[in-house]
């Protein structure tokens, strides 16, 4: 029931004991998708959404903050 141009990456149940907590990535380049995809699953559960970036974008945007101080303990 994903909408078109909505992507499931992957997922990780993060309560091994309670199975009660499970985390989806997924992709998209309209975010609006969510809201047609949270539509047909909010009655079954409590939905929170988060942006996320890769590692690699991550340093790179760290790296634009700290130029070359990065690493030199300054």
């Amino acid at each position: 029931m994903l909408p078109e141009g909505l992507r499931y990456i992957d997922s990780w149940v993060v309560d091994d004991e309670n199975l009660d907590r499970c985390f989806q990535l997924m992709e998209t380049d309209d975010p609006s998708l969510f809201d047609v995809w949270l539509q047909h699953w909010i009655d079954l559960g409590d939905f929170e959404l988060f942006p996320v970036i890769n590692s690699a974008e991550a340093a790179a945007r760290v790296n634009v903050r700290w130029g070359d101080k990065q690493g030199t303990g300054s």
